[in-house]
């Protein structure tokens, strides 16, 4: 199976930096229009900016997606510079850590609204748009802690949980259509999501013990990572691993499904 992204229009979450910047570049190159979408204004306007010179069509949209109301809104807004759309990457998340316990309640429902309300609210806003093309992709990126849940990630865990399980039920309720649907599961991935992550702990050189044990395992280069997913994205594959580490992660939650978490901590050698 082959996939010719030359014409196609491609809406991109997340896009001002790591994973979602290095798919608007490997996008451009392949002659994709772009609808760039971001929170972070000047970040995500400089992408696009910077993809212009291009030649290529780019749309910059500051868009917050924890807001429901802006994302009932986009679609509109996407139609006066494009025609369609063809591919929606719903990449777009932030972090939290901390133990439920301590976790404050408005935080986890803000990364639950972020991480996994967001790409609910995208699918349904840009569905229609999708099944009018005659080549489309959903392609949702959820996460490895979509497979395991480790201690201290229980909000996180449960976004990517949740998003692997409606995407995989998504897929097949499409399978008659021309929608092809992707999961994502990226392993550590060198982006800035743990210096961004919101951490529940008042000691502060303990939160950057926290970001410092966390960006240690972050070893795949997003752009290696948008190689991944567009090679997926080609080749039409459900389920698209990221990383040494993912596909590691998948086969260990396969053979021992209430062990993979101990092991996979043991082996980095923290603490069950």
């Amino acid at each position: 199976m082959s996939y010719s992204f030359q014409g196609k229009t491609a809406l991109i979450t997340g896009a001002a930096s790591g994973i979602g910047a290095a798919l608007a570049h490997k996008l451009a190159d392949q002659g994709c229009r772009l609808a760039l979408v971001d929170l972070n204004g000047e970040g995500v306007t400089a992408i696009a900016n910077s993809l212009r010179s291009n030649s290529c069509a780019v749309t910059a949209h500051i868009l917050d997606l924890a807001d429901a109301s802006a994302i009932t809104a986009l679609p509109q807004e996407m139609t006066e510079s494009h025609p369609g759309v063809d591919l929606l990457f719903n990449n777009a998340g932030a972090a939290l850590g901390g133990a439920f316990i301590d976790v404050k309640a408005d935080d986890f429902e803000w990364l639950i609204d972020v991480n996994f309300h967001s790409v609910v609210r995208m699918t349904r806003a840009f569905l229609p748009m999708l099944l009018k093309s005659p080549d489309a992709r959903l392609i949702n990126v959820s996460s490895v802690f979509g497979l395991i849940g480790p201690p201290g990630q229980t909000a996180y865990a449960a976004s990517k949980f949740a998003v692997r399980g409606f995407t995989e039920a998504l897929r097949h309720e499409l399978a008659q259509e021309n929608v092809v649907v992707h999961t994502v599961l990226p392993g550590g991935i060198k982006t800035n999501i743990a210096r961004n992550a919101r951490i529940n702990l008042e000691d502060m050189s303990a939160v950057e013990e926290r970001v410092k044990a966390t960006e240690a395992n972050l070893i795949t280069p997003p752009e290696k990572a948008a190689e991944t997913i567009l090679r997926g994205v080609d080749r039409g594959t459900p389920r698209i691993l990221i990383g040494r580490d993912a596909r590691l992660i998948s086969l260990l939650e396969r053979l021992t499904p209430t062990g993979a978490t101990r092991l996979v901590m043991k082996l980095k050698g923290n603490k069950p």
